[in-house]
């Protein structure tokens, strides 16, 4: 049985929505229009913090926060496995169902973010300080990464298993990543060993059957009104922790000298600008412009963001430091060249992009797209970001 729900947000930062069903079934499927965010913490939050839902996130945001800037955002489509009941979204949730089992209870979320989310390590060490394990570094969150396909997209899933302690409630965490455009979306199961264990092919089954319409956006915030005790926002640098900078809050645009054959395309919540490029038969490229505020993230974190969308391995410092710089105005820009696989056609595909600090804030600069398009569009790429002039410099 296919149902469809049109659903008003309310609070802000997210869904607080309320759910017109009709039936129900083993092979349900939904369609969801939603505007949402979630705070997702680079560490676990502080005793300070807001109650939790029972996954590391607050389940309410401070009162007193100002309605965010809503615009029109995706239909996400899918299938509910056998088992899974759905519940209410939160505040801080897209979608939410509880599995219950002999007993046993476990828990799912769907959790879509703006920018780096906090970082692919950063979140998955904070799902193991939840289970009670030791962090981990970049190398190790490599050998732990599982393949799995998102909508045909390709994501990472996380098996993050507490130790057995000879206790009945020993915790378990499945969590999927997924990098899509300039946002990242997190699907987790967590809950009781034994049963998330038995639900990780549900869950992969799940993420196979989501289906995306339109552009994942997030609305703009003003998150000056957090208190200093909130945990540090996905996507916002800990050094901005002091004056709470949203990462959204980029100011004025810059103007630059757009290369002959680039068509603007359409422009989601995070992009400053977007291009999009033909190249033979129908082969394409596409250039995206976005900001944000103090290191956005780091270097590091933002270019294995990148070699993920590609299916390439996760750089090290070391090849970090091998980076070449090009000369733009106002400084240096880090060129990053990639060269992998694109998920979605299964075809080569390229992402040529320029890194570039400058007054308090990051510029990203990415090309990607059909290896052969991107590469005749490398030279026209540094040249846009060369013209480029930013307000105030």
């Amino acid at each position: 049985m296919k149902i469809r729900a049109n659903l008003k947000v309310m609070p802000p930062l997210a869904a607080l929505m309320l759910l017109a069903t009709v039936g129900c079934g083993r092979d349900t499927v939904r369609v969801y229009n939603v505007d949402t965010n979630e705070a997702v913490a680079a560490t676990p939050p502080p005793a300070s913090a807001p109650a939790t839902m029972g996954s590391g996130m607050p389940a309410t945001m401070p009162t007193g926060l100002p309605m965010p800037d809503t615009s029109s955002l995706p239909a996400l489509k899918y299938t509910v496995p056998p088992g899974w009941q759905e519940k209410p979204p939160t505040e801080i949730r897209l979608a939410s169902f509880s599995i219950a089992e002999n007993g046993k209870q476990a828990d799912v979320s769907v959790v879509p973010l703006g920018g780096m989310g906090g970082g692919d390590l950063a979140n998955v060490n904070r799902w193991r300080g939840q289970v009670g394990l030791q962090q981990i570094t970049d190398e190790a969150l490599a050998k732990l990464a599982e393949p799995v396909q998102v909508a045909g997209l390709a994501a990472n899933l996380y098996d993050v298993a507490g130790n057995d302690t000879g206790e009945a409630d020993v915790q378990r965490i499945l969590g999927a990543i997924l990098h899509r455009d300039d946002s990242v979306w997190f699907f987790k199961i967590t809950g009781e060993a034994a049963l998330v264990e038995k639900q990780k092919p549900a869950l992969i089954q799940f993420l196979k059957t989501l289906q995306f319409s339109g552009q994942a956006a997030a609305p703009a915030m003003d998150l000056s009104q957090l208190p200093p005790s909130h945990p540090p926002i996905g996507g916002m640098s800990p050094a901005s922790q002091g004056g709470l900078v949203a990462l959204e809050e980029v100011g004025p645009h810059p103007t630059w000298t757009v290369p002959d054959g680039w068509q603007t395309g359409p422009l989601t919540q995070f992009l400053v600008a977007k291009y999009l490029i033909a190249g033979s038969g129908d082969a394409k490229a596409e250039v995206n412009v976005s900001s944000l505020a103090l290191d956005g993230g780091g270097l590091q974190s933002n270019v294995n963001r990148w070699r993920q969308q590609l299916g390439v391995v996760q750089a090290s410092e070391d090849d970090l430091a091998k980076l070449p710089f090009i000369e733009v105005p106002g400084g240096k820009a880090t060129l990053v060249d990639i060269a992998g696989t694109n998920p979605r056609t299964g075809k080569p595909g390229r992402l040529v992009g320029l890194i570039l600090p400058l007054g308090g804030q990051t510029w990203f600069y990415k090309l990607m797209g059909d290896a052969a398009t991107v590469a005749a569009q490398k030279d026209a790429l540094i040249k846009f970001v060369q013209s480029a002039k930013y307000p105030g410099n």
